[in-house]
């Protein structure tokens, strides 16, 4: 079992969900990298409302369905584990948002079955 240090980082990635990488969605290529590169663990999370850079609206209320809600992926894991991922990013994050802070890890456990 790996140790997250109590100081790590909380790496936030913003992109549509039909955003595309290889003929795939994009959020499950970065999820999918992350956990060859063995990190900590990802989560993505699809908003029900959101808009980006160019401010077109994308919501999932039933008048005004968007086929392209935001999605959010979550990583926290250490500085150094995390820059194994941001060419991967670098290279396949065409739009979006990236970010990266500081957060303190209270508890990271997981079962050893």
């Amino acid at each position: 079992m790996r140790l997250l240090p109590e100081e790590g980082l909380l790496l936030r990635i913003f992109i549509g969900e039909t955003d595309k990488y290889e003929g795939k969605p994009l959020y499950e290529q970065i999820i999918l990298k992350a956990r060859e590169l063995h990190l900590a663990g990802a989560t993505a999370t699809r908003g029900i409302m959101g808009f980006g850079a160019d401010s077109r609206m994308h919501t999932a209320k039933i008048l005004r369905l968007s086929e392209d809600l935001p999605i959010i992926i979550e990583i926290v894991d250490t500085k150094a584990h995390l820059d194994k991922l941001m060419p991967f990013l670098d290279e396949t994050v065409e739009e979006g948002l990236i970010t990266m802070e500081k957060v303190r890890v209270v508890k990271y456990r997981h079962s050893d079955q």
